[in-house]
């Protein structure tokens, strides 16, 4: 399924807005979705097996339709690329969402256990994004170029298994897309998160290396909305989108005597202007 409107730019590829995609995949659950369960006894509407777009050129990809805080996203990627796992950088930070996760797993030790900073940076002893960029800058035509956070043997040592699982990167004509897979989207309070969160990751990667940053698509296995949410949801997608705001990198993900990841201060959004955010209870079961 796809949606929103699209139309052929000058470079003859196809050009999506994301606003347009959430808000279509949003209605086709609220429309078709089929309830079933779930582990944290709530409840939901979803659908399987759905691919959302969006071109670059639109502006930056973070919702306008209500407020997201970009520094939650930046944080939790920096988190992430610099292959840590502990809650102590989040919440000093002011991202607090995890700890409901950890405190569900029974864990003691104030980490998130082997999740995905530990499998980027250190996936059986290989730094799966030292591969990549030093892949982006030698051997861009490569077709391997692909990060995973999906670890069998380790999943049951993490608070949780991976939602979005791993991303592939495309470059041609100077132009480089990136590609994530999700097995599991909480769309209404998770999915625009992963959405900003792989765009900052595609304008890193794309500024880092010299290349300009085209498509950012999302492959999602199971799509849902929770039905506490519901009627957030209508909410949300009856809102007029507004314009999207631009990103300012002092510099991307750069290689040297080892990967350089940008700090917090090097990375700023301009010009966003948001409706109000809509409050929504999270969903972690026991």
């Amino acid at each position: 399924m796809k949606y929103g409107q699209k139309y052929l730019n000058t470079t003859n590829t196809i050009m999506t807005n994301i606003e347009n995609e959430y808000k279509g995949l949003i209605s086709e659950i609220l429309n078709r979705g089929l309830s079933k369960s779930d582990r944290t006894g709530t409840g939901t509407k979803s659908v399987f097996g759905r691919t959302i777009r969006h071109d670059m050129s639109e502006g930056f990809p973070i919702l306008t339709g209500k407020r997201i805080s970009f520094n939650a996203a930046r944080t939790e990627l920096l988190w992430i690329l610099n292959g840590r796992t502990d809650l102590k950088y989040l919440e000093d930070n002011g991202v607090k969402y995890w700890r409901p996760d950890y405190e569900r797993s029974g864990r003691t030790d104030e980490t998130l256990g082997p999740v995905y900073g530990k499998q980027w940076r250190d996936f059986n002893g290989v730094d799966q994004l030292e591969k990549l960029v030093y892949s982006i800058n030698h051997n861009p035509d490569s077709r391997r170029m692909i990060v995973s956070a999906w670890a069998p043997h380790e999943l049951d040592d993490m608070a949780l298994p991976p939602c979005h699982y791993a991303f592939q990167v495309y470059i041609n004509n100077g132009v480089m897309d990136l590609m994530w897979q999700q097995r599991s989207a909480d769309v209404f309070l998770g999915l625009p998160y992963d959405i900003t969160m792989y765009g900052l990751l595609l304008e890193m990667l794309a500024e880092g290396s010299g290349y300009k940053a085209g498509q950012l698509i999302g492959q999602l296995g199971d799509c849902h909305l929770y039905n506490n949410h519901l009627e957030q949801a209508k909410e949300y997608k009856d809102r007029p989108r507004r314009a999207m705001p631009q990103l300012e990198l002092s510099r991307g993900i750069t290689a040297g005597s080892g990967i350089k990841i940008p700090e917090a201060s090097e990375i700023k959004l301009l010009n966003y202007n948001p409706y109000a955010a809509i409050k929504a209870e999270l969903s972690v079961g026991k």
